[in-house]
């Protein structure tokens, strides 16, 4: 499961250090494949249960997306993130930072289980199709 979600680390990683930008055709790829990958790999293990496998390589992919954000901050540019609204002013730059890192990595982890709940979602449908032709 693991090694699936180091499929799309390498787009995290070229994202945040800005070599693959965004709206390109090669980022599109970035993007796409490794989560095709994720549901071919379903679907061609016939895994007993592709919902909650894929769910799981999400969160794999979730915790990496959360460490290389964290690893890479500084040249992503994260350290010249503040806080607005009625937060601005009022802490610290280290605690502004602190709050800051911990809601991206909250973030990394959800964005990772979402995307593992969608891919799972559609191996899910794929594996129903595919035993329902099987027993056609």
């Amino acid at each position: 499961m693991a090694g699936l979600a180091l499929l799309a680390v390498p787009r995290v990683i070229l994202h945040d250090l800005d070599i693959l930008e965004e709206g390109t055709f090669v980022n599109l790829l970035f993007v796409v494949v490794p989560p095709m990958i994720w549901i071919a790999v379903a679907l061609a293990a016939r895994v007993p249960r592709p919902f909650l496998t894929l769910l799981a390589v999400g969160a794999f992919y979730g915790v990496f997306l959360c460490i290389a954000h964290q690893l890479l901050w500084d040249a992503s540019g994260g350290h010249d993130v503040r806080l607005g609204g009625n937060l601005e002013g009022r802490l610290s730059p280290g605690t502004e930072q602190l709050m800051i890192r911990i809601f991206a990595a909250v973030s990394s982890i959800f964005t990772g289980l979402l995307v593992g709940a969608i891919t799972g979602l559609i191996a899910w449908g794929g594996r129903r199709l595919l035993t329902k032709r099987e027993r056609a």
